[in-house]
């Protein structure tokens, strides 16, 4: 049954619009179709003008998404992350997300030359690669694909690498990743890389170049590609100079 809109202090788009975002949030699965203008207008009693208001401000939010010709939908779930050091496990459960990892390659081989330069080993000696598909609530969001010291890491496969595995660095290693150094930039998206994400090719991703240590130990090496619309990510900037 339609909940009621009616007159009073509250816009009746604002009212539609906390309807339909109530609508997106918790009934209807992403992709799944909003009713449309006409069926929206008859089920609340308001005017066209008022739904397209409503529903455009629900799409400039990134809860819907309208598709020429077809209609409008419940827009995938953006996660909105802030610029610090966390696990994607720990990161995506903090923000409300359920996440869920499928390992592509687990392999151990000698590395680059500039990932052996990053984890300071030698010239041919090996390390762990592990190549992950990271999903928040079921939607592709990343790949992972990182390099371990094996010299540090004896064992590591023999844990469940869908985990976090920096909180296994500091449970079963003593090596808890306590800073990382990182670079972003903006790519096109790989065929393959497009093919794991659900995307197309060259659609925008963010990619991440991130050595990670524990103390003054390096113990990653990663890249990490992220679908651009469903990633963004926040951050808080201040001035180094003094104030007045």
């Amino acid at each position: 049954m339609p909940q009621h809109i009616v007159d009073g202090s509250v816009p009746k788009h604002e009212q539609l619009r906390g309807i339909l975002q109530e609508m997106a949030a918790t009934e209807l699965p992403a992709g799944a179709a909003v009713p449309s203008e006409r069926q929206l207008m008859a089920d609340y009693g308001v005017s066209r003008i008022t739904v397209r208001e409503a529903v455009g401000q629900l799409v400039n939010e990134g809860w819907l998404t309208r598709v020429r010709g077809k209609g409008t939908f419940v827009a995938h779930r953006v996660v909105q992350s802030t610029l610090h050091l966390a696990s994607f496990t720990s990161e995506m459960t903090s923000l409300g997300h359920v996440p869920s990892t499928v390992v592509l390659v687990r392999d151990e081989a000698v590395p680059p030359a500039d990932t052996a330069a990053a984890l300071e080993i030698a010239p041919g000696e090996t390390a762990f690669r592990v190549k992950r598909l990271r999903l928040a609530d079921g939607e592709p969001v990343s790949i992972d694909d990182a390099w371990f010291p094996a010299a540090r890491f004896a064992g590591l496969f023999d844990h469940d690498l869908t985990l976090s595995l920096y909180r296994l660095f500091g449970d079963e290693y003593d090596l808890p990743v306590t800073r990382a150094r990182q670079t972003v930039s903006a790519e096109g998206a790989s065929a393959e890389t497009a093919t794991l994400l659900g995307t197309r090719d060259g659609a925008p991703v963010l990619f991440f170049d991130r050595v990670s240590y524990s103390g003054d130990v390096p113990v990653e090496h990663s890249a990490t590609w992220y679908r651009s619309d469903r990633y963004r990510v926040s951050m808080q900037v201040s001035s180094t100079e003094p104030q007045g």
